[in-house]
Formats: C-alpha cells, sequence, structure tokens
C-alpha cells in the first residue's frame, strides 16, 4: 500500500479523534455543565435525561455543528489561498470578502430591512455582499486573460480597507441599538438557532472539502513555480481560477453566517504544515479537522470564560491565533514561510 495514503490515513484518523474529543467537551461544558456520559447516552439516544435534552440537543450540538463546518472551511480556505499566493500571511479575509459581507450586512441593518426580508436576512445580504467583492476583485485582477495574484492581493487588501471606512461610516449614522448588532456581526458568533441554515452550511463546508482535495495534488505541482507547473502540463491559469474562487465562496457563505471569525485560515494551515510537512493532499483533510476542532473550542471558551455571560468567539480565535502566530515566528529551526 502507498505509503503516503496510509499517512494521509493515520493522521486524519488522529485529527478526527481529537475533533470528537473536543465536540463531546463543547457540549458538556458551560454555564451548566453536563456529565459526559450523560452527553453520550442522551446523543446515542440511550437514556433520555428531560433536564439535560433540551440544553444538549437543541443548544449545544448546533453550536458544535456550525463550529466544525465554519471552522473547517476557514482552515481549508487559508490552504487554498496561501497555496495559490505563496504567501504564508495569506488567509480568507486578506481579499476583502469579510470587507464586502460587513458592508452587506450595515447596509441591511441601518435601512431596517430585517423584517422585510426574513430570518434569512443577515446571510443571505452578507453573502450577498461577499459574492460582489469576491466578483469585483476577480474582475480587476484579471489583465490580458491572466489571472494575476499580486493584483488580486493588493485589491483586496485596498478593498477590505475601503470597507472598513464603508462599515465606520454607516455605525456613524446608525442607531445605537443598530451599531450593538453591527458590531456583535464584526466580532463573529456560533449562536445560529435555524437548524436548516446550519445544515446548509455543514453541507456546503463539506462540498467545499471534497473539491479542495480534487484541487490538491494540483496545488503541489503549484508549490513548484509557476513555469516549472506548466512543464508538468499543469493549467495554470485555470487552477488560480478555481482555487480562488473556491475559497472565496466558502469564505463567503461562513462569513455571511457566523460573522467575522479571523485567524482560523491563518494560524491552522501553519500549524498543520509545520507538524506534517507540505503535501496538501494530507494538509487538506487534517486542516479541515483540526480547524473545525480549534472553532469548537474557542467557542466552549467563549461561552465559559465569564459564564454565564459569552464573548464573540472571533475575541478568543483572535487572541488565540495572534499568539500563537508570534510563538511560531519566534520558535527555532521553525521557518513557517518556507
Amino acid at each position: 500500500m502507498n505509503q503516503k495514503f496510509v499517512k494521509t490515513i493515520i493522521y486524519s484518523l488522529i485529527a478526527l479523534i481529537v475533533l470528537l474529543l473536543i465536540s463531546l467537551l463543547g457540549i458538556s461544558v458551560g454555564a451548566e455543565n453536563i456529565p459526559l456520559s450523560t452527553v453520550i447516552k442522551t446523543l446515542f439516544n440511550i437514556e433520555n435525561s428531560q433536564l439535560y435534552e433540551d440544553i444538549i440537543i437543541n443548544l449545544r450540538l448546533p453550536r458544535v455543528i456550525l463550529g466544525f463546518a465554519v471552522g473547517g472551511a476557514l482552515s481549508i480556505s487559508g490552504l487554498l489561498l496561501q497555496g495559490i499566493f505563496r504567501n504564508p500571511l495569506v488567509e480568507p479575509f486578506t481579499i476583502g470578502i469579510s470587507g464586502g459581507a460587513s458592508v452587506g450586512i450595515s447596509l441591511l441593518t441601518l435601512l431596517n430591512l430585517e423584517n422585510i426580508i426574513g430570518f434569512l436576512s443577515l446571510p443571505v445580504s452578507g453573502f450577498l455582499g461577499a459574492i460582489l467583492i469576491i466578483l469585483l476583485v476577480y474582475k480587476l485582477g484579471i489583465k490580458n486573460n491572466t489571472f494575476r495574484i499580486t493584483n488580486i492581493l493588493l485589491i483586496g487588501v485596498m478593498i477590505s480597507f475601503i470597507s472598513s471606512s464603508l462599515v465606520m461610516f454607516i455605525m456613524a449614522i446608525s442607531k445605537s441599538k443598530d451599531i450593538n448588532t453591527i458590531l456583535f456581526w464584526l466580532m463573529g458568533s456560533l449562536e445560529e438557532s435555524n437548524l436548516k441554515l446550519i445544515l446548509i452550511t455543514l453541507f456546503i463546508s463539506i462540498f467545499g472539502l471534497i473539491i479542495a482535495f480534487v484541487l490538491s495534488r494540483k496545488l503541489n505541482l503549484f508549490s513548484l513555480g509557476e513555469e516549472e507547473a506548466k512543464s508538468l502540463g499543469l493549467n495554470v491559469e485555470r487552477i488560480k481560477r478555481l482555487v480562488y474562487l473556491t475559497a472565496s465562496v466558502l469564505t463567503g457563505f461562513c462569513v455571511a453566517v457566523s460573522g467575522v471569525i479571523s485567524f482560523v485560515g491563518l494560524i491552522i494551515p501553519h500549524f498543520m504544515r509545520i507538524l506534517l510537512g507540505k503535501d496538501n493532499r494530507l494538509l487538506v483533510i487534517t486542516s479541515y479537522l483540526i480547524g473545525g476542532a480549534f472553532l469548537i473550542l474557542s467557542d466552549t471558551l467563549a461561552r465559559t470564560v465569564i459564564a454565564p455571560l459569552q464573548l464573540p468567539v472571533g475575541v478568543i480565535t483572535g487572541l488565540i491565533g495572534g499568539i500563537s502566530f508570534i510563538y511560531l515566528l519566534n520558535r527555532k529551526n521553525v521557518n513557517i514561510f518556507g
């Protein structure tokens, strides 16, 4: 049996076990701690506890599923973008996607359109804003039928600044209630009550994982350099566009559902690359699973650090991610740029 295949299976199983353990922890721990045995029995319908069933099934399990879906999608989006940009500091939000979603959400809140559009108003407006930015950056980044990576990055960064200014302008002319809504969304949250939306997010996230895995071998070739990849028969322009659109749409949907959750798509691919090497076929699967576990753990901390009050999960991911990244930069014999 192929040695790399065996390695992929082993590390993927380890990542899956980590994910399952952290998921059980996320369901068990909170303002009301629930015994782990009760959680397992309730999930497998072995024993129903009326006292805990509502908390487990209706409150915490949906958050864990959403955390898994969003964390996994953001992680592989970061991995894909770092692969085509060949830049370790690129993450899904670097190219302006979160800015577009933020403007969409802010405009919806300012114009008070939630009651007109309905319960899907926030994710729909956020996704439309993200899609507009994705298409704009894509269009501006193409010159002479060539997808210029450097242009995409610079344009994305500039659009992020423009979007931030627009959001601040909207907040400056908004009511206090609307400002709180916008701010809370900008800091990220897994507090989504609509099960259908959570399941749609999970489906899109897993579909994105499949596409990313299909692209992973081509990313390995792309990492050799565009000229080298072309000489090996890779359609470089097509791969750049596919990777950009896949990562962008995944990120846009995640941001639309859960708000801006930073650092997941930056730190998780780095961490897995240091542990496992540079083979994207292995990194896609493990980054997806560990990214989901990281976001579930961050949400658990956000719910418990100052319980019964809850912090936005973006605060926790920002703190952990920022500290971890600085630590990695200063470790001896670890070159995250290599």
